[in-house]
């Protein structure tokens, strides 16, 4: 299973439909080194020779880990490699995650992930907001195209984003991708004590119109706790973890999803690459709802 993104481009970019996201394979709160980092190494290693050719890092995680670790792992990058990364936040010195989204903010930051990752061109960057940013979106986004101008950027997405806001982005200009969150038992946006997680679900239809890859995160993170008895009395029958069949139902809900479960664990990215090869029927797309 392939999808396309950007496929009205002149250089649009067809990836295999599971990718793998980074993020995990930092330390505590996204924060520092990995707790192993051989296997750390080995996951990236493992992940692109099985035929993960879609990977989500963001300068971010770490500060700098996974840009490193994937540079440390997998340079020189295979033709088909596609690395996307993030930009719009950054961490303080406590691990706290604060807006970095002025013009010269992005721009300090996609030099930054040019530099660590050793790249001439970002392939694909998703301008992640932050909904307690003072700069508009117009503004942070009128910045990227302008980098995607000068060739530092080949494809923008938006990451975090309500209907609203991608239908600004829209008209603005091509969105390649969207990165939202989203899982079997969580959809729609997300309030907590750290403000709003946007949800897939208010903008899949839109992304679907528009043939534009929705990019799940945190679909095993918030799913899995509250799976509830469907999901797991489906993956007992079938023989299968929760996860993979969570995974597995991501890649039957919509041909626009691209998943990129993540882990720090070698045996469960095996797991969670498995998940490719289950077949779900109508049925039980429908029992599942």
């Amino acid at each position: 299973m392939t999808i396309t993104i950007a496929p009205n481009s002149a250089q649009p970019l067809t990836v295999n439909r599971l990718g793998y996201g980074t993020m995990r394979l930092t330390g505590p709160q996204i924060w520092g080194e990995p707790a192993d980092r051989p296997q750390a190494l080995e996951i990236l290693k493992t992940a692109v020779a099985s035929g993960v050719n879609f990977l989500d890092t963001a300068d971010y995680y770490g500060d700098d880990v996974t840009n490193r670790l994937i540079f440390e792992a997998l340079h020189p990058y295979s033709t088909d490699l596609v690395i996307c990364t993030k930009v719009g936040a950054t961490r303080r010195p406590d691990a706290s995650w604060v807006p970095f989204n002025t013009p010269a903010n992005l721009r300090t930051s996609i030099e930054n992930n040019l530099r660590t990752l050793r790249q001439e061109q970002v392939q694909l960057v998703h301008l992640r907001l932050m909904g307690h940013s003072a700069v508009p979106l117009e503004e942070q986004l009128g910045a990227m195209f302008e980098m995607q101008k000068e060739g530092k950027i080949q494809h923008v997405g938006l990451s975090n984003v309500s209907r609203e806001e991608l239908e600004t982005g829209l008209r603005m200009g091509e969105i390649a991708t969207v990165e939202n969150m989203y899982g079997y038992a969580q959809r729609t946006t997300l309030h907590d004590a750290h403000g709003e997680t946007r949800g897939g679900e208010e903008v899949l239809a839109l992304c679907e119109q528009h043939g534009i890859p929705l990019v799940p995160f945190f679909s095993l993170i918030h799913g899995l706790p509250k799976s509830g008895d469907k999901l797991a009395e489906l993956a007992r029958q079938r023989g299968v973890t929760t996860a993979q069949l969570n995974i597995a139902w991501l890649l039957h809900k919509s041909p626009v999803l691209l998943p990129i479960p993540g882990t720090s664990s070698l045996a469960h990215l095996r797991e969670n690459l498995a998940a490719a090869a289950i077949q779900l029927t109508p049925e039980d797309m429908a029992y599942l709802g």
